[in-house]
């Protein structure tokens, strides 16, 4: 989760629970009860819908998809057209160290079917199989958090009917009623926050971080198909910064004549260093 975000989820929520206190004191809409009966309804009927596994998962993946940084497409973008230079500089066998050092699982994966010569229907195959079964992951881990988002408003409803029949069981006794009145009505307003501020949020999260690492991996893969066909680095460049906005790309199109310009400098150098020493080495002569 970037900062902006985070200091905006701080604001807000200040701000939302500023209301509650303004409205008669935070204290007042505590109830352990209503809060009990929300949470268990919802874990019970989770566990009767799905296996343990799944839901532990889909907690996990939650977990990953706020802690992670997300990679932007620009980074991509100059990830391979990086990559298409290099290997037309240096050959296919110099992507094996890139492999290597990438954080980008997908990436690494994709130069390693690159480097191993697989043809391009194979890297094609191996890559949207990894691609589908990542999307088919992250739907169920969002179905499950989009049930929970279900559940709780029902469970709060239930919540609000157990408040309203024990009130009616002690219609004669003030306390009685005085206890069961904030249970029928907060619990309500708690399976209301937990499915709208919490779970759907989440499910809605994780479905827009499977939407970007798809068109990354989107792009990976039609970069790694383009440098098997030794394709030009500028006609890559055209085709990758579709996937980004107008405005980003005339900035990668500078990037990547720098890019290139600098990598063919180096080159240069690296080879005149290479002659410099092969005339500083004395030739042996023959006795």
């Amino acid at each position: 989760m970037n900062k902006k975000n985070l200091i905006g989820i701080l604001a807000a929520g200040l701000v939302f629970a500023g209301s509650f206190w303004i409205s008669g004191g935070l204290a007042m809409y505590w109830n352990f009860a209503a809060l009990a009966i929300v949470l268990s309804g919802v874990a019970a009927s989770l566990l009767l819908s799905y296996p343990y596994e799944e839901i532990a998962s889909a907690v996990k993946t939650a977990k990953v998809c706020y802690a992670d940084e997300e990679i932007s497409r620009d980074e991509v973008v100059s990830s391979l057209i990086g990559l298409s230079v290099k290997s037309r500089m240096d050959g296919m066998l110099s992507l094996e160290k890139a492999g290597k050092e990438t954080e980008l699982p997908f990436l690494k994966n994709a130069l390693m079917l690159l480097v191993d010569n697989f043809d391009e229907k194979e890297i094609k195959d191996c890559l949207k199989t990894e691609m589908s079964f990542l999307y088919m992951r992250r739907m169920g881990c969002e179905r499950i958090f989009n049930t929970m988002a279900r559940f709780a408003p029902a469970f709060g409803v239930a919540g609000s009917v157990i408040g309203l029949i024990g009130l009616l069981m002690g219609i004669e006794n003030p306390q009685v009623i005085l206890k069961h009145i904030p249970i029928a009505f907060i619990s309500t307003l708690y399976g209301v926050i937990l499915s709208n501020m919490i779970f759907a949020p989440i499910a809605e999260n994780i479905r827009h971080r499977t939407r970007n690492e798809l068109i990354n991996q989107k792009m990976i893969l039609e970069g790694i198909l383009a440098i098997k066909q030794e394709q030009n680095p500028f006609k890559l460049e055209r085709k990758l910064i579709a996937f980004l906005s107008p405005e980003d790309r005339e900035q990668k199109s500078e990037e990547l004549r720098k890019l290139t310009r600098r990598y063919i400098k180096m080159k240069k150098k690296e080879k005149a260093e290479k002659d410099t020493i092969l005339h500083e080495v004395p030739l042996v002569k023959a006795s």
